[in-house]
């Protein structure tokens, strides 16, 4: 039986992006339409979508870095979308042999980082409000991304001394502190570092060019500095 193809326009809505942005990313060979016997008219096998939106770490960086797509059913453009969300995604990992002590962590984990973007940008987002969460159980990940302010600008907000983004990714997941004057109470990263490094979850997040990476069984929590610059702040959870 022949593969039923989506047109441009399903596909578009399937992905969550504009026509151009399909036309664009055909044009330069990021994902490749089907053309019938040399039409014009573009085409999508869903499973070619599916893997596509599937890398999920590549998807949310692509859109906090020129953002002007909302990545379809990935957004949470309000804290209570991304709560509901997180109460699906919850419930799907109760129902998981294996999870019965994880789930709960990895949820936690998971809502402090999605409520510190919500709460950090609040009424001072640079353009789109709201979150990237995306998620592959089968898979074990889990990418949150936002195009706010980041680390750095947030808490310079309460400590103007920060010097560097690296500075301030430490203290976001060192000290109890809040980039929301006039507060000074933790931000919830602490609460994250300190389940990640006793539990079987690895960490990957990053704002600006400050890079965290807790992988493996011996975890040890060193910011580092990365190879590009990225606004606002992409995670990765994998358990």
């Amino acid at each position: 039986m022949e593969e039923k193809l989506l047109t441009i326009g399903q596909a578009a809505l399937y992905l969550g992006v504009s026509l151009n942005t399909l036309r664009r990313w055909d044009e330069s060979g990021k994902l490749v339409a089907i053309k019938k016997e040399g039409g014009t008219h573009r085409y999508y096998r869903e499973k070619d979508l599916e893997i596509f939106a599937s890398d999920l770490l590549k998807f949310a960086s692509e859109w906090i870095a020129d953002g002007v797509e909302f990545p379809g059913t990935f957004y949470c453009p309000t804290s209570s979308i991304f709560n509901a969300r997180l109460t699906k995604m919850e419930y799907a990992l109760m129902q998981k042999p294996g999870f019965e002590k994880l789930y709960s962590l990895i949820v936690l984990v998971t809502g402090e980082i999605g409520d510190n973007s919500f709460a950090h940008n609040l009424g001072k987002w640079p353009d789109t409000a709201g979150i990237f969460f995306g998620y592959d159980l089968e898979k074990r990940i889990i990418v949150l991304a936002d195009r706010g302010l980041g680390i750095l600008e947030t808490l310079r907000r309460v400590r103007p001394e920060l010097p560097n983004h690296v500075a301030a990714v430490e203290v976001a997941f060192t000290e109890f502190i809040s980039g929301r004057a006039p507060e000074k109470r933790g931000n919830g990263l602490k609460l994250v570092r300190e389940v990640v490094t006793d539990q079987p979850i690895d960490l990957f997040y990053t704002s600006g060019d400050a890079e965290v990476r807790m992988k493996g069984p011996d975890k040890v929590f060193r910011v580092t500095r990365g190879e590009r610059i990225v606004r606002g702040c992409l995670a990765k959870i994998e358990f």
